[in-house]
């Protein structure tokens, strides 16, 4: 039976790889529906004119008209004729992107960056669909609010890498065996760098991931570990299990996403090589593997895997994430709308490096935060915490571009 598809933030990384997957199966699922950020209609209009899809959504509301002629321009360049292709319907505008999320399908893969993924996520979650979750910020910020829209077990499905290896590890034994989660972490262009060598690193530096090819914030996240740090308040979330039971390893090759230590002393790993399409594949398909979906390991070639542990005097970022997953309430969401803006103003040379994490830490520090939220005051929240951002980081009033795509 072919699955459904509804794919949000379609133009980015995980976007773009997501499709790859459907191309090489149209036998098993079909993407009815299209999003993005409005910034690349060129790239939506081919990808909505080539799926054949019943409707595209944009979040800005002025590329309405510019993705209608984009698929015009398209279907022309690809020599469709009059009559040969649809036009799909359009929405447009801040709230598009939520009414797509519970547009029918099977499964909405939500990749977007950022908390701006929230109201989707909530949306998909309330409307029943199964929820394949690369947007882990939505989690982050919403967690509760999110725990509390889901009705079913497995509605989340994560498409994250580490937590991915983490769902696939814990097949292997009963919830009441499972003694640590460890998260993988490849530890950036930085791997090694003292805090005193990361004082001067520049945005170009930042950007040069040595694994993953991944969006510029994401990457940057990575850089810093903040990323980590937020894939650990998500496994929390996700699988439940306690802070302290959650552990970050540094390993450099990316080959082993992550491991689940049960409580006889066995540890199961889930290994590959990096690429994004096997997670991504695993997460519309679930709980069934798609065949071929990524390139196995090659055994017949010597390698080395190395394992690390975390230095948290040049990265706190983890540490600090630990503590506001563990304060709960709108710390979280404070906290990864800080970095949303320290990064920004980072990339746009505002803001040394180092400041990125000391800027959210002195944010997280000064908020008082509201032990169980409201969605309206988790959005306050967030305003809040951008707004003290910039001021501590001396961004001005330029705001921070609310990236859609992973």
């Amino acid at each position: 039976m072919t699955r459904e598809i509804v794919l949000l933030g379609a133009t980015g990384s995980v976007g773009t790889q997501a499709l790859d997957v459907v191309r090489r199966n149209r036998d098993r699922f079909r993407v009815v529906g299209l999003a993005a950020g409005g910034d690349r209609v060129d790239l939506l209009a081919q990808q909505a004119l080539e799926l054949g899809v019943e409707v595209v959504a944009v979040a800005r509301a002025s590329a309405a008209q510019d993705l209608l002629l984009a698929f015009y321009a398209a279907a022309k360049a690809q020599g469709f004729s009059a009559g040969e292709f649809a036009v799909p319907k359009i929405l447009a505008g801040p709230d598009a992107v939520t009414e797509l999320a519970t547009w029918p399908c099977d499964t909405v893969l939500n990749a977007m960056t950022g908390s701006v993924g929230l109201a989707p996520t909530l949306a998909a979650l309330e409307a029943g669909r199964t929820l394949a979750l690369a947007n882990k910020e939505s989690l982050v910020a919403g967690g509760p609010l999110v725990q509390a829209a889901v009705q079913r077990a497995d509605q989340i499905v994560p498409v994250d890498s580490e937590h991915s290896a983490l769902a696939q590890c814990l097949r292997g034994g009963r919830a009441a065996e499972v003694a640590r989660l460890v998260l993988t972490a490849s530890g950036g262009p930085f791997r090694g760098h003292t805090r005193g060598q990361l004082g001067t690193v520049t945005p170009e530096q930042a950007l040069a991931h040595p694994t993953w090819d991944m969006g510029p914030v994401v990457t940057i996240n990575s850089a810093t570990l903040v990323n980590k740090g937020l894939e650990l308040i998500e496994a929390h979330l996700l699988f439940g299990t306690p802070y302290d039971a959650i552990d970050v390893v540094v390993h450099p090759q990316s080959v082993v996403h992550s491991m689940v230590e049960f409580v006889d002393g066995s540890t199961l790993a889930q290994a590959s090589p990096p690429d994004m399409r096997l997670p991504i594949a695993l997460a519309l398909g679930w709980p069934d593997r798609v065949p071929a979906a990524a390139p196995g390991m090659d055994w017949t070639v010597a390698q080395a895997w190395e394992f690390e542990p975390l230095d948290e005097v040049a990265f706190p970022a983890v540490a600090l994430c630990r503590e506001a997953g563990r304060r709960g309430g709108t710390a979280p969401a404070v906290l990864n709308a800080a970095n949303e803006v320290c990064v920004e103003a980072f990339v746009g040379g505002r803001l040394d490096f180092l400041a990125i994490v000391d800027t959210v830490a002195a944010v997280v520090d000064t908020h008082e935060f509201r032990e169980r939220p409201t969605l309206s005051e988790v959005l306050e929240s967030e305003v809040w915490a951008r707004a003290r951002a910039r001021e501590q980081a001396g961004a001005g009033d330029a705001g921070v571009a609310h990236v859609m795509e992973v």
